[in-house]
This record gives C-alpha cells, structure tokens and sequence, in this order.
C-alpha cells in the first residue's frame, strides 16, 4: 500500500490537455529559436486554408465517382443494344433498293442492304466508317455515329460495328445521304449510308487466306509443266497479288473478286447468246450423256471408270449423240455441257474438263452451210458481248490490258485452207517456221504466229483454217472427193489460238468403216460398232458440226493469261478441288 502511494500521481499533477500541432511545432521551434512564434491570426488562417483544401478534395472526388456511375450505368444501359449485334434471321422494315439504282430521289429516305464488310475505320470512339460490298464492285460508303443520348447509335454500337471482321455478311438499316466528298473508293461514290442497324449474319475469319485486294489484282504467276511462269502484267505492290494456285486454294475469296465476278458475268452471256442465236436459226437443244460404252475418238486420251462388272468413259465429245440427233430426224442440234480429256497437258490453254458449246445441222449443198452458221453464231456472240458487257469487259481490261477483239466485216470474214495458212507462215512468219509443211498438224506456236500475220494483213482476231490434212482428223472426218489428202474439215481461231474444230461428218455406214480401217480403227469393237449401225437403221442425211470451247472463248476474247480463270472450278492434270 505504501508502494503504490508512491508511484501514483496527485491529481495536481495530471498533464495538461494536448496542444494543437502548430502550437507544439511553434513552440519547440521558438524554444529552439529563443524567438517568438506565429500569431493566433496566423495559425487560423492556416488552419482556413487547410479546411477549404479539404472540402475541395471531397468535391473532386464526388464528381470522379459521379462519373464512374455514370460510365457505369451507361455500360449497362445501352439504349441502342436491339439495333446490331450478331443474328443469323434479319427483318428490317426499310425497302430494299440495289445499290446501281441509287439516284438523288433517295436522299434522306431509308433504304435496307444486305453486303460484305469490305474495309472499317474507327474516327475515335464514337464514329465509324465502313465499305459495305453488295455484289461484283459495286459498294458503298457507310457511316455510324454515336447519338447524343445513345440512341438510335450507342457507343458501345460503333465500336462493335468498328470490330467486326472483313467479309462479314451483314444486314444494314440507312438513311441515303450525300457525302460530303465523293468517296474514291467505293463505286457509289456520289451517295453513303447513314447507318441506323447493322447486325452481322455471318462473320467472316480473323485473318483472310487471300485478301480482297490480292483477289482483285492480276496473278503473281501460274504453274506450267512444273514451272512458275511470272506475270508481267502484275504490277500489284508486294503482298497485294497472288499466284493462280493461292486464287483456287482460297476459291470463295478468289469468286467474291470483282475482277471475277465479271469474268463470270461474260461467261454467263456468251453462253446465253449462242443459245440465243441458234434457237432463232431453227436449232433444238438436247442433252447427250457424259457416261459412254466406247471412246467417243477411238482414242487412249479417256477417263475408264468400273460400271458394274465393265467399263465407262466420260465422253471427249457429245460427237456420236449429235449425229444420231441428226440421223433421228432432228435437222439441226446444239447442246451445251462437260467435255473430258484425260491428257496431261500442264499449259495455260488447256483443262480436263471444259465446257464444250457444239452444234450439228444438215448439210443440203455444201459444208460451207456449216462454216456459215458457226461463223454467224460466233459473230452474234462477239458484238453483243460489247453491249451486253461493257462494264465488266472495262474492268477486266483495266487489271489485264487487251485490244478490243476485231472482227471482220460482213462479207470479209477471212477463211483460208490449211495450205495457204502455212504458205504464210513460210512466207511471212518467224524463221523457225520458214519450212512447215501442209501435211503436218499446227503447234500452239505456229498458230499464234499465224494469228499476227493474219492481224495485220486483214485486220481481224477472229478467222478459220478449212482442208485440215486428212492425217490430223479423227475417222468421222469426210474427206474431200476431189482431193483424198485432205478433209471438209476445219478450225477456228481467236487471236492466234483455236476455239473450235469441225466438219462434215461421214453418214452412210460403208465410207465410215472404210475410214476407220484405214485410222486404224476397229469398226467392230465395243460402242464403235453400235455408232456405225445408227447409220444402217434409216438413211441420214449429210451433215457436219463443231465444237466449241466456252472456256477458251472467255479466255481469249478477253486475253486472259490463263484459262483457268475463265472457268467457275478448273479441273487440270494437278487439280480435283474445290
């Protein structure tokens, strides 16, 4: 009890309550100084100024999580998020207008597109601009800009659209409008959309096997027999042209390409106007089979398939069936459809697989009716593809310079025979092809030389070769009465290259076996034989033919470098996909 007495204090001596901090800091420092400290008006005014710095701090950081809810309600309220997103079933309410019909009386009008995403650029965060591709070049600009109270546009909307990848499939909801500037790069260049919904049906792939842009430039270059053979003509930059192979491994970018699309568009009418033109001339379509019994040739270039316990061939030609036609009464024939050739050509003008245009037509006095026909079929062709096509011939030209095709006029179409096309090139060729002969068969050379003789000297692309040797016709060939050596038979050609072979054809059954003994080919053998009888079972009447190669037709006319691309799927030695 005495202890604690001791060491507790007396309530005398409690300490003093605490000091301001300013007072203990002036306090020692005065101590320290030996000098008086700050006035009490002083230190109030500190402790003002540090109350007012506080209450400032307070308000900042009420209006920092002011905005932060704001920005976070407005993450989660997005008043446009019915307007885009990803659906695979769009309706929109806006008319449908093709974007070629596009005039000044939709200004300010809705309009709904369904088209590629072709390019995208972001203008910051609340605008965007994209390339909307509807069909071949033609596209347009369009425009999405957020709105001030986030609808119809949200930001949240323009940066989704900002995002989504090239060659998406999108549904698009508009208003017209004139840009302020025409845009250069889209077709349309003189209107653009002002984008209300956009909503992706189909999203294209984060990186593209082959870009638009390579897609729509000439080929780097294309494979023959093994090598590479450079293009010229492509004068793309680095990275933006593709070899032939890189086009067909990447076949649906490869078809989206305007450049394509046009080719296809040129395709589409040649096949069209040569129907167009035979159906007015008294012609009846028919369709032969491509499964045959025998080689339609007589030759070893087929494909042979197993056909339950025997053998099948594609057929090289509807030949045989387009004379049955004729035997059966029909007078004059055309069919249009696949023609197979197992040869293992590797070059820029052949396939395995083409697609052949061929007719047949009696022959009342002569078979010059034949070359008659041919020619006006072709000719119909050739003018009207001008007219018919002329965009798409413009812009194919513009990525693979050509000539326009010339033609002769009426009444001096150029035919010469086989002799006198030679006699020329001896004449008037290159020197290596000073000594040919007028019994040996034309080269791929040969013709194209005699292809620019003819050019300058008549002025004209198109021009035919009749009395082809009798050595270089197949045993259906009719060879000529006056002269055995050759055949009523002849080629067409295209800028120095041939798109068709033809003639009269033999029809009574003893010259046709005749002439296949001495081709060296059996009469009596499988399918050859049944070919022979049709001509047995009723009197035919003379006729002859030709067919012709849609696929070169393309090509050549508008001086593809490559027939492939004149074709939807190419089938070659190398290639059974796509």
């Amino acid at each position: 009890m005495a202890d604690e007495q001791k060491t507790a204090a007396p309530p005398s001596e409690a300490p003093p309550a605490s000091a301001p901090a300013t007072d203990a800091a002036a306090g020692a420092d005065a101590g320290a100084d030996g000098e008086a400290g700050p006035s009490k008006k002083a230190l109030k005014k500190a402790e003002a100024k540090a109350k007012k710095e506080a209450e400032k701090a307070k308000r900042a950081a009420e209006r920092e999580a002011a905005t932060a809810a704001a920005k976070a309600k407005e993450d989660t309220e997005d008043k446009a998020k019915d307007n885009y997103g990803d659906r695979e079933i769009v309706t929109l309410s806006a008319p449908k207008v093709a974007l070629r019909d596009y005039n000044d009386d939709h200004i300010g009008k809705p309009v709904k597109l369904r088209a590629w995403v072709q390019n995208s650029r972001m203008q910051g965060a609340k605008m965007c601009f994209v390339e909307l591709r509807e069909i071949g070049d033609w596209s347009i600009q369009g425009v999405i800009a957020a709105s001030p109270d986030g609808e119809p546009v949200s930001k949240q909307m323009v940066k989704w659209v900002g995002a989504i990848s090239l060659e998406s499939y999108v549904a698009v909801e508009a208003t017209v409008q004139k840009p302020l500037d025409p845009v250069k790069s889209c077709r349309v260049s003189n209107y653009e959309l002002h984008i209300t919904k956009i909503y992706c049906i189909a999203r294209g792939p984060e990186m593209l096997g082959l870009t638009m842009n390579a897609s729509n430039a000439a080929i780097s270059s294309f494979d023959v027999d093994g090598k590479m053979q450079e293009l010229s003509v492509s004068d793309a930059a680095p990275g933006q042209s593709a070899t032939l192979e890189t086009h067909l491994e990447n076949i649906i970018m490869h078809k989206r390409a305007p450049l394509q699309q046009a080719i296809q568009t040129v395709r589409e009418n040649v096949r069209d106007l040569f129907a167009e033109y035979l159906k007015k001339n008294d012609f009846h379509s028919f369709e032969p089979p491509c499964l045959i019994g025998a080689a339609s040739e007589g030759g070893a270039n087929v494909f042979g398939l197993p056909y339950f316990g025997k053998s099948a061939y594609l057929a090289q030609s509807p030949q045989f069936y387009k004379q049955m036609e004729i035997a059966g009464g029909r007078k004059r024939v055309y069919c249009i459809g696949p023609v197979f050739r197992a040869e293992n050509s590797n070059t820029p003008r052949h396939m395995t697989e083409f697609t052949g245009l061929d007719i047949e037509m009696e022959i009342e006095e002569s078979y010059h009716e034949v070359i008659y026909t041919l020619e006006g079929v072709l000719k119909h062709i050739f003018r009207n593809l001008e007219e018919r096509c002329k965009d798409e011939i413009a812009l194919v030209r513009s990525i693979y310079p050509s000539e326009p095709f010339k033609l002769p006029e009426d009444g001096k179409e150029v035919r010469l025979t086989f002799a006198e096309g030679q006699k020329l090139l001896r004449e008037e060729g290159p020197e290596e092809f000073r000594n040919v002969t007028d019994d040996e068969d034309m080269s791929t050379p040969q013709e194209k030389a005699l292809g620019a003789i003819i050019r300058k000297k008549y002025g004209t692309d198109f021009y035919v070769l009749d009395k082809f040797p009798e050595s270089a016709r197949p045993f259906y060939a009719k060879e000529d009465p006056a002269n055995p050596q050759v055949t009523n038979a002849y080629d067409f050609f295209m800028r120095g290259q041939e798109i068709m072979s033809g003639g009269q054809r033999i029809n009574l059954p003893a010259e046709l076996e005749a002439r296949m003994r001495k081709k060296g080919v059996d009469p009596n053998a499988s399918g050859l034989k049944e070919y022979v009888n049709v001509f047995r079972q009723g009197g035919c009447p003379p006729h002859g033919g030709g067919g012709i190669g849609l696929d070169r037709v393309v090509a050549f006319y508008l001086n593809l470098p490559n027939v492939q691309l004149a074709a939807y799927y190419p089938r070659t030695p190398s290639r059974l996909f796509p």
